[in-house]
């Protein structure tokens, strides 16, 4: 297990510098000036020219990129275009709220997808079956955008049974949040909850298959048993590793509903960054998600070795 996450964390080093060489290069090619930006269409050719060379945005790409990724990597990860503020602090308050968001989406998404995947796969071919399929399959295809406007209106606007708006009033207890989180968390399960229930069921069926399930049955081990001591076991190993991967497009992924429902989110934060081209606030939010995605996919590589000997024995 120690070589397995040793060697995971080793290949993460050459893909977050190679990751961190991608954003600044597009963050770069952003259209529009940073000292434009700034200053307003109003400002003289003389005054744009002066504050760039003040943020160092006339200075070669290469030398840019160094002063940056070594700031980054001592935790100076710069000064906001815009904000006139310290970035590091407005971008770990955008990816606390987008935790937030995103674990108590998942908190109700992972178990209710794996007990409907399971379900359908051990009664394969049902009638149970095809609708759980059916059902899953047809809420992924359903945009964010589109689920959320149509939840919005009718519980927001016209029923008035949840709040417009994601964010509590200042002041508000930490639990009150929650149920602000509650209308943006539901389009969210209709992306994830059928995706990760039909590999659940995928995963199952391909278990239940296998000689130590006919083994077991033909033991005459009770149907609980073999349910929980053998079957979750394997067939939950390639929902954990879609589990993983989604819980990084989950974090960096928000854009539509944290502009949605008014939440200062990081995904949110990108986008304005990306409007006002605040750069270095761009960069760093980006970066950090990057980050989240790696680590989410070690955790998911670490959780399937935990649950599959043969690949701790392999690593």
């Amino acid at each position: 297990m120690l070589r397995l996450i040793g060697r995971r964390l080793l290949l993460m080093i050459p893909t977050l510098i190679l990751a961190s060489v991608l954003i600044f290069a597009l963050a770069e090619v952003l259209p529009g000036d940073v000292g434009r930006s700034i200053l307003g269409p109003y400002a003289t050719q003389e005054q744009v020219d002066a504050l760039n060379t003040e943020l160092g945005a006339d200075k070669p790409l290469y030398e840019r990129y160094w002063n940056w990724a070594s700031g980054w990597v001592t935790g100076d990860w710069g000064e906001s275009l815009l904000l006139k503020q310290p970035v590091f602090p407005v971008v770990m308050k955008g990816l606390g709220n987008s935790l937030l968001l995103a674990g108590f989406a998942l908190a109700i998404i992972v178990p209710l997808s794996i007990l409907l995947g399971v379900f359908a796969g051990l009664r394969r071919d049902s009638l149970l079956d095809r609708g759980i399929t059916i059902s899953s399959l047809s809420m992924t295809v359903i945009p964010e955008f589109v689920s959320g406007v149509v939840l919005l209106y009718v519980f927001a606007v016209a029923l008035k049974w949840l709040p417009v708006t994601a964010m509590p009033p200042d002041g508000s207890p930490f639990v009150y949040r929650f149920y602000y989180l509650i209308l943006p968390a539901i389009p969210l399960m209709f992306l994830e909850l059928g995706y990760i229930a039909r590999m659940a069921r995928a995963g199952t069926v391909q278990v239940m298959e296998m000689p130590f399930i006919r083994t077991a049955v033909l033991k005459g081990l009770p149907r609980r048993r073999i349910i929980f001591g053998h079957l979750l076991r394997n067939a939950m190993v390639p929902t954990v590793t879609v589990i993983g991967s989604q819980i990084g497009w989950l974090i960096g992924g928000l854009v539509v509903i944290e502009t949605l429902f008014v939440y200062p989110g990081i995904g949110k934060l990108m986008v304005d960054a990306a409007l006002t081209h605040d750069i270095p606030m761009l960069e760093a939010a980006v970066l950090i998600v990057a980050i989240i995605y790696m680590v989410s996919n070690l955790f998911a590589d670490i959780i399937v070795a935990l649950l599959n000997p043969r690949i701790r024995k392999g690593a």
